[in-house]
């Protein structure tokens, strides 16, 4: 996962969608996209995991996808297994504390927008 500076803007040409959009009604228009910005309001509003999710696992979309609005230290490993690729903190956040995050989850029991297979899935015989 990349993490972008709290003050960088939206570069052109990204697609900007609300949390209130519903990401399936976009269907193939979405090909072109090559960032998709999604936006959480408050760290306790997840409608846009579930959009990133959706545009991973029904559109197939192959683009980047970013979180951007009140984002969370804490929220990092489900964004990443939402299909986030970047995430733009909250300007009071720790990159430092944020890369030591991502690296605290090895695996999972259940797969991800990534089609990670679990981490227990191997050792079946």
């Amino acid at each position: 996962m990349r993490l972008i500076d709290s003050q960088a803007t939206a570069p052109e040409g990204a697609l900007v969608i609300a949390n209130t959009e519903n990401v399936l009604s976009l269907g193939a228009g979405i090909e072109s996209a090559k960032l998709v910005i999604l936006n959480f309001p408050k760290w306790t509003d997840g409608r846009a995991y579930s959009q990133a999710f959706l545009l991973r696992a029904r559109l197939s979309f192959g683009g980047e996808i970013r979180a951007t609005g009140d984002v969370l230290v804490d929220m990092l490993p489900l964004l990443r297994r939402c299909g986030f690729d970047s995430a733009q903190l909250r300007a009071d956040q720790n990159h430092e504390a944020a890369l030591a995050t991502l690296g605290q989850f090895p695996g999972h029991y259940q797969g991800d927008a990534a089609g990670e297979r679990p981490a227990f899935a191997g050792l079946a015989a």
